[in-house]
């Protein structure tokens, strides 16, 4: 196994398509309490928001993105996709987190005990399977800042990103991959999955496994999962995974300056794509920590056109703080 310098340090960020942005903000703010730190477009389609929702700054390992296409067709979860991300609450806060669910007419299941976790299950308005996962150590996440102004008590608030699921028609190649190119380890088996972690390991650094022989591949629409970015802290590390992929044969992306972060991306051999990324600069670069997602911020390289990628986007209303009730 690659010294710990070398090795990732956990998920940094799920990034998945939806349909209408004002819903999924709606949803993802108004309901989860997550942060919008970034508003911003697409890099490769302009026309097309990119939306981030994070802890209260936008550290790595809290952060889910979108891309919302509206009107986009409904996707189909199957083989050779990441099918369900797995968010992190304090164990003490899954009764407030049912309540608050309900009461925003929001279905879920659970609590469930899973791979010695309580896992409560449900859908966000484009069918993309989350869960809200309680285990030993989802409430002392260390890299977390809460959003005190945002509509969840700090006490019961998200902590940030806690797993992902991958469905794949046989384990072996996917396994073989995880543990010997991406250095990861077995550290869970049962419920019909294996759990692989990266890293120190732990909430925010973990991966099932589902296999079921003969699954249809799925279809990446509106509701799915478009890949999951794995953390890694400088250019240095990051460029060596970039030349360690290309040395193995794995076909990799160059390595791309997303100006948040810097990118390469690539398939595990069941088909679903990941993504390196380096933990800087950070989304405070070109905003103030107070101002994050208040406007839309573009790259450099797109600033020029602004005024045509405002024309067709449509408005968004972020939800803005208010007195928190009970749930």
């Amino acid at each position: 196994m690659r010294q710990d310098r070398e090795a990732l340090l956990g998920i940094h960020h799920v990034t998945a398509i939806a349909g209408d942005p004002q819903a999924n903000v709606d949803f993802y703010v108004g309901v989860l309490g997550l942060r919008l730190v970034k508003r911003s477009v697409n890099q490769d389609d302009p026309g097309t928001y990119h939306l981030f929702y994070a802890d209260a700054v936008g550290h790595p390992g809290t952060d889910l993105t979108f891309f919302p296409w509206p009107g986009a067709r409904r996707g189909r979860a199957g083989a050779g996709q990441t099918i369900a991300v797995a968010l992190a609450v304090p164990p003490e806060s899954l009764g407030y987190w049912t309540r608050r669910l309900t009461d925003h007419g929001v279905a879920c299941e659970g609590p469930a005990r899973r791979l010695g976790e309580e896992v409560v299950a449900l859908s966000d308005p484009d069918g993309m399977p989350v869960e809200l996962v309680a285990g030993p150590d989802t409430g002392t996440r260390t890299l977390w800042t809460p959003w005190e102004d945002g509509p969840v008590p700090p006490e019961h608030a998200v902590r940030g990103l806690h797993a992902v699921t991958l469905l794949e028609t046989a384990v072996e190649p996917t396994r073989t991959f995880l543990v010997e190119v991406l250095g990861a380890r077995e550290v869970g088996d049962g419920d019909g999955r294996l759990r692989f972690a990266t890293g120190a390991g732990g909430s925010g650094a973990m991966l099932d496994l589902i296999a079921r022989a003969g699954a249809a591949p799925g279809r990446i629409a509106a509701g799915s999962i478009h890949h999951v970015a794995w953390r890694t802290a400088d250019a240095g590390t990051h460029r060596g995974w970039w030349e360690r992929l290309r040395g193995r044969g794995i076909p990799v992306s160059s390595i791309i300056d997303r100006f948040w972060f810097t990118s390469i991306y690539f398939h595990e051999p069941g088909g679903a794509l990941f993504e390196i990324a380096t933990d800087g600069p950070g989304f405070t670069v070109d905003e103030r920590a107070e101002a994050l997602g208040s406007r839309l911020i573009l790259p450099p390289w797109l600033e020029g056109r602004r005024a045509e990628i405002e024309r067709v986007l449509p408005p968004l209303r972020v939800p803005a703080p208010a007195r928190r009730g009970p749930g």
